[in-house]
């Protein structure tokens, strides 16, 4: 049985031709980007879309990092209105422009890491929850995890309207690494599949769904919630936009990235999940083990081949 997955990779904001190309021929279906702010307007998303279906590929999200990550929106600080008007302006020039997905993460300190760590003779991320729990207040004070869910909810009131009539679905990734507890100083906020259904009952809407980050579900293990019950209950919904395919030697306190095929996961049984659930959006190459810069691209196609294989793997029955 065919997969209905289509894999997606990054490409920069203003692509070269020889990128896209690359893209081709690596055999995607789809791209996604990350926005600089003076690529965010209407003109420029539709020529960028325009550009990427020219070369015969589909523009699936793009996402604003400065919005999507704003610690005025998630901890209410000064300019939040502002920051959230910003945010509604954006979606709108994206459905204007027919991109129908962006992403954000309640992250206003991005993702946390530890020293880099290596795996496979390749310099890793790599997290020990015992140096990350060491490190000072980022904001000045801590915060409680009520304060951020009041933060979030007044956040999909203004949002989520705009979101529908706008007919642009929001990816909202978890915290990574996902924790119950505060770095910094904050809370994760989204560390577990209770707190994503908390999340889709404040929202109330089917254009709120998720970045399914597998990589941050196997650094949370069992207290994220259980990986398989969880794709199959959310694909059935409608509610996984994008899937981030990512491996890791094993989960928090400490783990390291790696490559697919070298952590403690296998992943074909998450490809064949995938496929078997009848999945229909983008599965993306997150983060991955680094290559010499004398082989850029490199690290992409090999994980890109691999996700391939299992793809033909799980649609052969294997």
């Amino acid at each position: 049985m065919p997969c209905s997955i289509k894999l997606s990779m990054f490409v920069d904001p203003d692509p070269a031709e020889d990128e896209l190309l690359f893209a081709r021929q690596l055999g995607m279906d789809c791209v996604y980007t990350w926005l600089t702010e003076d690529q965010c307007s209407y003109d420029y998303l539709a020529g960028l879309r325009q550009r990427i279906e020219a070369a015969g590929l589909r523009l699936y999200n793009a996402g604003n990092i400065r919005l999507g990550k704003s610690d005025k929106i998630h901890l209410a600080l000064p300019g939040r209105d502002e920051m959230i008007e910003q945010f509604c302006a954006f979606i709108q020039d994206l459905g204007r422009a027919g991109i129908h997905t962006t992403t954000f993460t309640w992250e206003p300190d991005q993702v946390w890491s530890s020293a880099p760590g290596q795996n496979r003779f390749s310099a890793a991320r790599h997290v020990d929850l015992a140096s990350l729990y060491a490190q000072p207040l980022t904001h000045g004070r801590e915060y409680e995890r009520e304060e951020l869910w009041e933060n979030f909810t007044y956040f999909c009131r203004r949002v989520i309207p705009v979101a529908e009539a706008a007919g642009v679905r929001l990816a909202l990734h978890p915290n990574d690494p996902p924790v119950d507890g505060k770095l910094g100083g904050i809370p994760c906020l989204i560390h577990s599949y209770a707190d994503y259904r908390r999340a889709f009952e404040i929202a109330a809407s089917p254009n709120l769904g998720l970045e399914f980050c597998v990589g941050c579900w196997l650094e949370g293990a069992a207290a994220f919630g259980d990986l398989f019950s969880a794709v199959r209950e959310f694909v059935a919904e409608g509610r996984i936009y994008i899937v981030h395919f990512r491996n890791v030697t094993s989960p928090l306190p400490v783990f390291t990235e790696t490559y697919l095929d070298n952590g403690y996961m296998d992943m074909y049984r998450v490809m064949k999940l995938f496929c078997d659930t009848g999945y229909s959006g983008t599965m993306i190459l997150d983060h991955s083990p680094q290559m010499p810069a004398a082989y850029k691209g490199a690290a992409t196609a090999y994980a890109i081949g691999y996700m391939r294989a299992l793809m033909q793997r799980a649609e052969a029955g294997g």
